[in-house]
């Protein structure tokens, strides 16, 4: 399944590792409709998602639906945005973000 404008896929149990397998570049927002950080987030992620197309793959997990990935990646708190190179978690960024500051985050893991 995939958001609205198409460039977000949904990462769910069924199909994360399949995502981080055939992604060379992969960025999951780890979220909850309840949390306030994380739909400020939300925008960001749908933004980035257009600019990198072709890129940089872009997911989003909802942890409240999908507890056993949220689990497995030991999400403690959110936003969370796990970053995956090469099919290996590269790096983790926990908390909202500005966009410029996200920008260089992505760049120095996915370089």
């Amino acid at each position: 399944m995939v958001k609205d404008n198409g460039l977000v896929l949904e990462a769910t149990a069924h199909n994360m590792d399949e995502m981080v397998k055939n992604n060379p570049s992969l960025v999951v927002d780890c979220w909850a409709p309840w949390c306030g950080p994380c739909r400020m987030m939300g925008p960001v992620i749908e933004e980035l998602a257009a600019d990198y197309k072709g890129k940089i793959t872009f997911g989003k997990l909802n942890i409240d639906d999908q507890q056993d990935v949220a689990i497995k990646y030991q999400i403690q708190a959110i936003p969370t945005l796990l970053i995956f190179k090469d099919g290996k978690l590269a790096d983790r960024k926990v908390g909202a973000l500005p966009r410029k500051l996200l920008e260089g985050e992505l760049a120095k893991s996915l370089a």
